[in-house]
């Protein structure tokens, strides 16, 4: 399931980050992307608060910054993406601990996690990028499946007979 994320509201629950830093956004997205390498999920993060001319929307490859002019909040412009996802908003996590957001997201049937609990599942995938080797993820059951199935299971690939 992707991610909606409310990146203020996350920055204050991660050990080492602060709001009063001046990149604490940049500092977040790296820990994103290896969230979202090692989840296979895509995220988009929104940050609110953006100075002038910085306003807008940038890719970190699976990870979408969202950085939201001053006329508005993070939190107005993720309930503006759940009412654009529509029914579509089932399919994806809202991770914030603002209960207004969190009610928007329930009403629209999206998974709600808390900012806390979310920082719990950041770590826990940075250190399995860190335990596997080269810092990739382990395949999942349904690769390692395929894989079998193309290259022949354990018997390596299949020939063709001779005669």
């Amino acid at each position: 399931m992707p991610y909606l994320i409310d990146g203020h509201n996350l920055i204050p629950k991660l050990a080492g980050f602060s709001l009063s830093a001046t990149d604490d956004e940049m500092q977040l997205i790296p820990l994103l992307q290896t969230f979202s390498r090692v989840r296979r999920q895509p995220v988009e993060v929104y940050f609110d608060r953006a100075p002038a001319g910085y306003a807008g929307a940038r890719r970190f490859g699976t990870v979408t910054a969202h950085f939201v002019p001053v006329s508005r909040t993070a939190d107005d412009a993720i309930r503006e993406r759940l009412a654009r996802l529509g029914s579509g908003a089932r399919n994806w996590r809202v991770v914030s601990s603002d209960r207004q957001v969190q009610a928007e997201a329930h009403s629209r049937h999206a998974g709600v996690l808390s900012s806390e609990e979310f920082a719990r599942q950041l770590q826990l995938a940075a250190e399995e990028a860190q335990n596997s080797p080269q810092g990739q993820p382990a395949p999942s059951d349904r690769e390692i499946e395929e894989w079998l199935r193309l290259f022949g299971g354990d018997n390596g690939p299949s020939q063709p007979d001779k005669k």
